[in-house]
């Protein structure tokens, strides 16, 4: 009788083990595959993140050179024609005319070769990451005030503002498609870019009061959702409001890491 009690215990015993090794066995899979799904999705998440890393940098080479493009059309061409009609114009001058001339020549000359140096400090690979976030935001801001199409309004609670520099190329691309898009689309007499830097978040918005647009027809396939998509690459969140005859807001919660 003992002994088959003892058998019985033992049996009992051996059953209870396995089934707590099957057990283990079961949850180092379960734990195996959710590390595996886990790391796979951050691969796939890196990548997608240095895809549109990429695609910002080829978008703002292009803005650039279209920027540069037309400053060098609009103003240096602009000037050295004027300075041309005035060389033309010496041959009918008397002396004290000439000497005038020549002055009002050489300042549009030394206006022109500031514009070609300040254009070069623009035509770089990497513009956040030389001028930083910030800087590269007030350029932005000053090309559409030279443009004089609408009134605009800007305001940084911090000018010392720091970001990643990847993170701040893909975020400095979603505003700048932004931006175009009011140039572009909205017919606003007013545009308005605020930045306001909390502890834990940066808070941009881009509004105007321009024509609006209805937010469930004109959502998918104008720009927006590729923006939202970058926007959450950048542990960001990305937010529109809109309404025919009312205007845009754009509002963009960057969350710092």
């Amino acid at each position: 009788m003992k002994l088959t009690e003892t058998d019985s215990l033992l049996a009992l015993t051996t059953f209870i083990v396995l089934i707590l090794l099957l057990m283990m066995v079961l949850v180092y899979n379960v734990f195996i595959k959710k590390k595996s799904q886990l790391l796979l999705s951050q691969q796939k998440k890196e990548a997608l993140f240095k895809q549109e890393l990429a695609i910002s940098q080829v978008e703002i080479k292009e803005q650039t050179l279209n920027y540069i493009g037309q400053e060098l059309h609009d103003d240096v061409g602009q000037k050295l024609s004027v300075a041309r009609l005035m060389t033309n114009k010496m041959a009918y001058s008397d002396e004290q005319s000439r000497q005038q001339i020549v002055e009002e020549i050489n300042l549009l000359i030394g206006e022109c070769l500031q514009d070609i140096r300040n254009l070069s400090k623009v035509f770089i690979t990497r513009q956040v990451e030389h001028f930083g976030f910030v800087e590269s935001l007030e350029r932005e801001i000053n090309r559409i005030k030279r443009l004089e199409l609408m009134e605009v309004e800007y305001s940084n609670s911090n000018k010392y503002l720091y970001l990643d520099n990847n993170h701040a190329l893909i975020l400095f691309r979603i505003i700048q498609e932004s931006i175009n898009n009011v140039i572009k689309h909205s017919k606003a007499r007013k545009f308005s870019l605020i930045v306001l830097d909390t502890e834990d978040m940066i808070t941009i918005e881009i509004s105007d009061n321009g024509v609006g647009f209805d937010q469930n027809t004109m959502y998918n396939g104008s720009g927006l959702e590729n923006m939202q998509n970058r926007a959450k690459l950048i542990n960001s969140e990305f937010h529109i409001e809109s309404s025919e005859n009312r205007g845009t807001k754009i509002t963009i919660n960057y969350y710092k890491q």
